[in-house]
């Protein structure tokens, strides 16, 4: 049997995910409500497009997949998709030391619960244990997993009863504004964030949904090019200092 330090560890890590994942999700549900309205106008079977929730769980690739259905091959769907979600190929480098000493059965399940909520709360604690940083990992993914997919299944049932001046088609900027406001303090994720934000905003009119692609891939570089500029900064102080 486990110890009692051990047991009210464990539950500490859960309380301590849940207080803190509580807040990012907030900036999400009008985006979780677009996804669940969008499935129920997508050309797209609606059980086929709800379970993009089982099997994709990234909103912005989720709302690209099944808005473009009735405009795109598979190929494109997949491609857009590929590209919306280039952000996690960042997310998993920043992350791959804390990956290194895990089980393997976490290192196949883990990947697929980061999203930028996620990432937001976990880069930031390096100072947990292995143990501890993974406890506070799947608490945390795990409670996005769940609510993401009951908001959206909300918004698949009450979509026709959301007014349209509500204009939830911003929905996607909302979020990653929020994630801005609440969440991010990596410079790099800061940047792409307020960028994706930016973009996705000046380009509402683009035509099917495309401005979410748009911002996307706009977040993306900003993200990538802040990046690469701050390690070189760092790098160049670090040969300055004796």
């Amino acid at each position: 049997m486990a110890s009692r330090p051990a047991i009210e560890q464990r539950e500490s890590s859960t309380r301590d995910a849940l207080r803190a994942a509580v807040p990012l999700f907030i900036p999400a549900i009008p985006f979780a409500l677009v996804l669940g309205v969008a499935i129920t106008e997508s050309a797209m079977p609606t059980a086929v497009a709800w379970s993009t929730n089982l099997f994709v769980f990234a909103g912005a690739a989720q709302l690209a997949t099944v808005s473009l259905a009735a405009t795109a091959t598979w190929l494109t769907l997949v491609a857009t998709a590929a590209v919306i979600n280039l952000r996690h190929v960042m997310y998993s480098a920043a992350l791959s030391p804390r990956f290194s000493d895990q089980p393997r059965w976490f290192r196949w399940i883990g990947p697929f619960l980061l999203i930028d909520q996620l990432f937001a709360l976990t880069s930031v604690r390096v100072h947990l244990s292995s143990d501890h940083w993974r406890r506070f990992y799947l608490t945390a993914g795990l409670f996005y997993f769940v609510a993401w997919t009951l908001t959206v299944s909300l918004g698949l049932v009450v979509g026709s009863s959301i007014p349209t001046e509500w204009r939830l088609d911003v929905a996607p900027a909302i979020m990653f504004a929020g994630l801005v406001v609440l969440g991010l303090t990596n410079r790099p994720g800061v940047v792409a964030a307020v960028t994706g934000a930016g973009v996705c905003l000046l380009a509402l009119e683009v035509p099917n949904n495309g401005g979410i692609l748009v911002g996307a891939i706009s977040g993306v570089v900003a993200g990538y090019v802040a990046d690469v500029a701050q390690a070189r900064r760092a790098d160049r102080r670090s040969r300055v200092t004796p």
